[in-house]
């Protein structure tokens, strides 16, 4: 009932493995977690929940070899907690000392069509209409709070609201993709859930986040 099409398309995209652990390598096709993050930059209100009914792959999947500056290390938990508490204690990270190269199998020239709807998640701001009314609007306007990316920020997307019907795929046939990530389970400790995709013409179906979901 509170649907939404969006059509997502970018240069470059990496929706990284987690079975990966030094190099990053992509899945073949956006996840359904990365799906709701780009959703979740255009609108996000505590009311509302996203869920992913369908991601379409428009463009044949290409992938390509690059390499990335990234940094070795994060901030230590200890020291963000320590400047929450006494509001002096600066976080800082020099990047010249952590810096380290590393290879990347990403994907190239990719465009989606994310198909989803959201439900409510028990707060007092229940007014479907009016959710929908302003992501309709952001989404066209090409607002967003922050800039929507595919799995890695300087990998930035390109939105638009889809009002008709979605572009036919370029791929054909019926292709196992494998275990992909669903989502993380953030109200059982942060616990990762895959499903078996498979995408059929180029039309990924998404199982029901608590049914499809496999530890």
């Amino acid at each position: 009932m509170y649907g939404i099409k969006l059509k997502v398309w970018g240069d470059y995209a990496c929706f990284t493995r987690p079975e990966m652990k030094a190099e990053r390598v992509s899945y073949d096709v956006m996840t359904p977690s990365a799906a709701r993050g780009i959703l979740e930059a255009i609108y996000w209100k505590p009311a509302i929940r996203w869920v992913i009914d369908r991601i379409h792959v428009l463009n044949p999947i290409k992938h390509d070899n690059v390499r990335r500056n990234e940094l070795a290390g994060k901030i230590p938990f200890r020291n963000i907690t320590t400047a929450m508490r006494d509001g002096v204690s600066a976080l800082e990270t020099f990047i010249e000392d952590d810096r380290q190269q590393r290879a990347a199998l990403v994907l190239r020239d990719v465009d989606y069509v994310i198909e989803a709807h959201f439900e409510f998640t028990g707060t007092e701001d229940n007014n479907e209409g009016k959710h929908l009314d302003m992501f309709n609007r952001r989404a066209r306007s090409g607002q967003c709070f922050h800039r929507p990316y595919f799995g890695c920020r300087e990998f930035p997307v390109s939105f638009e609201l889809l009002e008709g019907d979605v572009p036919c795929s370029l791929i054909q046939g019926d292709v196992d993709l494998g275990w992909m990530l669903h989502d993380m389970d953030f109200e059982n400790n942060m616990e990762a859930k895959f499903f078996r995709a498979r995408m059929v013409n180029g039309v990924i179906d998404v199982p029901p986040f608590k049914e499809g979901g496999a530890a």
